[in-house]
């Protein structure tokens, strides 16, 4: 259920985030100084703009630890779909493939990915 979920986070997160991005550009054009302008325009887009490269920053050192402790490949990737889409995609698309690495190490070595 737990791993159906995650799959579902990563499909909204792609879904509606782009819905919000080709509206900006559909009515606007692709004017990345807009873009960025509009992302810092007020405290409270500061706030949400500061607080997601906070977040993703933070998703990127677990995902390189969890990653490499889980001996996961293509980490990379969800560097590029955080950039290119958002943490909203890349956040639980690794949660879901993280799923499958957990299940193959407890597998494999029981009580080897238990949470301590």
């Amino acid at each position: 259920m737990t791993k159906r979920l995650y799959l579902f986070g990563a499909i909204i997160g792609t879904v509606l985030p782009y819905a919000f991005l080709i509206s900006f550009f559909v009515q606007h054009g692709i004017d990345f100084s807009l873009f960025v302008q509009q992302m810092t325009a007020n405290p409270i887009a500061r706030m949400f703009t500061v607080d997601l490269f906070i977040s993703s920053f933070v998703f990127w050192v677990f995902l390189f630890s969890e990653g490499r402790r889980l001996e996961m490949g293509n980490l990379w990737l969800y560097v590029v779909l955080n950039l290119l889409v958002g943490l909203s995609l890349a956040l639980p698309l690794f949660l879901y493939f993280r799923e499958d690495a957990v299940e193959s190490v407890t597998a494999v070595r029981p009580g080897a990915a238990s949470a301590d």
